[in-house]
Formats: C-alpha cells, sequence, structure tokens
C-alpha cells in the first residue's frame, strides 16, 4: 500500500520541546517519503569544518574563494557520507530530483565540478543524515515533536544557518515559541 501523504520536498521543523539534542531547534529537508521509512538533511547545523578542508582530504581542488564555506552536519546516520544539495541539474553520477528546481548529489563528480568552478552556483554540502523507519516519523509528528511546512529554497540557499529555524517557523504562520509541547493535532 503506497503512502498517502508524503513528507518529501517538506521542512520537517522541529517543535521546541524535541528534547533530543541531535534535532533540537533543527530544521530538516525532507529528501525521500514512503511506506518503509524516511530521509532528511539537517540544513541548520553548521560544523567546523570548511570546504577547503574536505577537498584538500580528498585531493580534489578548489577555489580559494570557497575555501571558507562550511560544511554542515546532515544528520547522525553516516556521517562520512556526505550530500550536495543544489538547484541546477548537471547530469551527476548520482542524482536525486526532490522537486523541479532541487537535487541531491552523493557522488564524487560534482565536488570535482565545484572545485573547477563548473558545478553547481548554489549549493551547500552536508554530512550525514537523519533517518526515520517505517511509521516512525508519522509517529513522531503524532506526538507533536514536527511540524512541516513546504520548502523555501530562500532559506536553503540564502538564510544564514543561525536563522534557518525561526525564518522555517515563519513559515508556518504560527508562533511555535508559543505553542507548548503538549499542544495537539486535530
Amino acid at each position: 500500500m503506497a503512502t498517502e501523504s508524503t513528507f518529501k520536498n517538506q521542512f520537517l521543523v522541529a517543535m521546541p520541546g524535541l528534547e533530543d539534542e541531535n534535532f533540537d531547534h533543527s530544521v530538516t529537508l525532507m529528501c525521500e517519503h514512503n511506506d518503509e521509512g524516511a530521509i532528511g538533511l539537517i540544513i541548520n547545523r553548521p560544523t567546523e569544518l570548511k570546504l577547503g578542508e574536505m577537498m584538500n582530504q580528498m585531493g580534489l581542488s578548489f577555489d580559494p574563494a570557497d575555501a571558507e564555506r562550511q560544511i554542515y552536519w546532515g544528520g547522525p546516520v553516516q556521517p562520512e557520507r556526505g550530500f550536495v544539495v543544489h538547484r541546477q541539474p548537471g547530469g551527476w553520477e548520482s542524482c536525486m530530483q526532490v522537486d523541479d528546481d532541487l537535487f541531491i548529489t552523493t557522488s564524487r563528480d560534482i565536488l570535482k565540478a565545484i572545485g573547477l568552478g563548473e558545478g553547481p552556483k548554489e549549493y551547500f554540502i552536508a554530512l550525514g543524515y537523519a533517518g526515520w523507519g517505517a511509521g516512525q516519523l508519522e509517529s513522531e509528528i503524532l506526538s507533536n515533536a514536527w511540524l512541516n511546512t513546504p520548502v523555501d529554497a530562500a532559506i536553503l540557499f540564502d538564510t544564514p544557518a543561525r536563522e534557518r529555524w525561526k525564518a522555517a517557523t515563519r513559515l508556518l504562520g504560527v508562533d511555535v515559541t508559543q505553542i507548548s509541547a503538549g499542544a495537539g493535532h486535530s
């Protein structure tokens, strides 16, 4: 039986009462959601790692102007696995289309292209991902851990990381800081 509603291409916004330190005040870009579970990338947790360091570790060249670009912590699952979230398609080896103008690529060829100045202009890189088993995300939503809202590309690519949670909560049309952890769903 197919999932009737999907959270793919949605932001999952952590409610203030969510007490898991991995997800406290997080915003997650949902990449996949089906009967088997869900996968998302946390978009508001920059790490200490910079693009220049990562490219050096991988033996790839890069534009020194991009050396200080931050790498994000995408979640606790497989933190060594990288994801490039970007706007333009590019024929990369391992690319998943999330929406008409939103893609996630996991292959090394996109990093090489970025280093040569031939990659997407709007992108960010996350290491690791968040994952939920079958029915787990739906259960967490029913227990008021998360609210969802459509993705806003301006939050993904233009809003500073420290402001993304508040920006995403504004998309909900409510002041989530005023909602108690015990708020219900109708």
